[in-house]
């Protein structure tokens, strides 16, 4: 069972819209889901909420120490409610998927995600879930540090949000712990509708010349 989900971004305004903070989008996406309210907590250094999926008690958490420092909240949440990092899922971004293909991995590297690599050294564990949103690559690794604090484009940003709400049908049973099911939902990305084929130009029809 996942018991804690954590969504990735930096706070404030100038932050809200850019592709770094989708992490943070999703768990908006998941609180409106639940009717649960995001509220400050001073002892988690970030906004958090309480929530019931079918009976199971989880948290939701949005950091609120900027990016390279989430860890610090994380960490400081699991260790209250004793939550191993294993129960524990992490929603970000993610360089090296397109937008609107999102996959569900456990473990591994943080391939220098700064939230995640501070993650991994609060928590002192790799351990945990992550859900890695993507948002594209700008091509050039010196291109990177500014594409992820800019805001996309609207076709990037529908297909961001076409994965996040994938993400969010999987929501319960990610927390019930039925990961192969939710990994089907997740990793089903439908491929673009296709154009509607232009109609033939009619010819005008003949003028009535009949007496």
């Amino acid at each position: 069972m996942i018991k804690l989900f954590v969504g990735l971004g930096n706070p404030g305004p100038e932050y809200a819209d850019t592709r770094h903070n989708a992490g943070f989008w999703w768990i908006d996406q998941i609180a409106r889901q639940l009717g649960a309210t995001l509220a400050p907590e001073r002892a988690f250094h970030g906004h958090a909420a309480r929530a019931s999926v079918q009976g199971q008690s989880v948290w939701l958490l949005k950091p609120q120490t900027f990016m390279n420092l989430s860890g610090k909240a994380v960490a400081a949440l699991a260790r209250f409610y004793k939550i191993a990092p294993q129960e524990i899922l992490v929603a970000h971004d993610e360089l090296d998927l397109p937008a609107g293909e999102a996959k569900l991995k456990q473990g591994g590297g943080h391939a220098g995600h700064n939230g995640l690599r501070d993650i991994h050294a609060q928590l002192g564990s790799g351990d945990y879930w992550r859900l890695r949103l993507g948002i594209g690559h700008p091509g050039h690794k010196a291109e990177v540090a500014a594409w992820v604090l800019r805001k996309p484009p609207l076709d990037e940003r529908i297909g961001i949000e076409q994965a996040m709400d994938r993400a969010a049908q999987a929501f319960p049973l990610l927390a019930a712990g039925e990961v192969a099911q939710a990994t089907q939902i997740i990793h089903t990305s439908k491929p673009p509708r296709p154009k509607p084929p232009r109609k033939p130009q009619q010819a005008a029809p003949a003028p009535d010349v009949s007496e």
